[in-house]
């Protein structure tokens, strides 16, 4: 192998390391897929608020029932918090819909300032704990890493908002499943919106997928005719440059072409 092209802007399915050990570039798709994962992530947001899965399994069980004015009621988000994890390009997407669709207030928890998004969107960096204890909605969008894995258990779940909604569209590693089951049965939290599962893809019979304020999406972050289209652009791309000797446009792991310098 002397090379590998990403049809994805994640790479944590690749050991960079031992690429990197073995001078192998791996070549990924960012930026590109932003808009339409944030999409997916601001759809997820709204279909939780307002049950929107529940729902529409009614509709198509013909269960709509006589009217009850308190049964399986929502929630509006305008002027709530929403907290983001990992506010890059894809976060700054969501942000910035949740910011102009609904005036939510913003806060963060990044490895860095996100001075971009303090300025236009007034976004306020937070602890990670301040995160979590104050967002209305929190939506995940880091990179994943090892020392993520199952970071949101159910300690965390406890110290969240009782009507906190969970929203993850990053990987599915980032949250224990059975935890967030818990947290929603015992009041913890009150919704849960997923495009990614632990594990994945999910089991049909997974208990969670019958709670009403649930909505779970098999991974489609990505998947408009644009953001593919694009995607696979990327990926050519990378496949050409090194076909002809040349660095990858897009490389996660740029060590390899300094290593082939020195």
């Amino acid at each position: 192998m002397k090379a590998i092209a990403l049809y994805s802007v994640g790479f944590d399915h690749v050991d960079i390391k031992e690429a990197i050990h073995r001078n192998i570039p791996v070549g990924n798709t960012p930026d590109v897929l932003s808009r339409a994962t944030s999409d997916i992530a601001f759809l997820l947001m709204q279909s939780v608020a307002r049950r929107a899965s529940y729902n529409f399994q009614k509709v198509k069980e013909g269960n709509w029932n006589d009217f009850d004015p308190l049964h399986a009621l929502g929630q509006e988000l305008y002027g709530k918090t929403l907290g983001i994890f990992g506010l890059g390009r894809i976060g700054f997407e969501m942000a910035e819909k949740a910011k102009k669709a609904f005036d939510m207030n913003i806060i963060y928890h990044n490895r860095n300032h996100n001075e971009e998004a303090e300025k236009e969107l007034g976004a306020k960096y937070v602890s990670f704990d301040e995160l979590i204890e104050n967002a209305d909605v929190l939506s995940v969008h880091a990179n994943f890493t090892p020392e993520h894995k199952e970071l949101f258990n159910y300690s965390v779940f406890e110290k969240m908002k009782p009507d906190a909604i969970f929203i993850n569209t990053a990987r599915g590693g980032f949250h224990n499943q059975k935890d967030l089951y818990r947290a929603l049965l015992d009041k913890k939290i009150w919704g849960a919106g997923l495009d990614v599962t632990n594990p994945e893809p999910i089991s049909p019979d997974d208990p969670i997928l019958e709670l009403s304020s649930v909505c779970v999406l098999p991974h489609i972050g990505s998947a408009t005719i644009e953001a593919r289209n694009g995607m696979a652009k990327l990926a050519a791309g990378n496949i050409i440059a090194f076909s002809k000797g040349e660095k990858m446009p897009h490389c996660t792991n740029p060590e390899v072409y300094s290593r082939h310098s020195s």
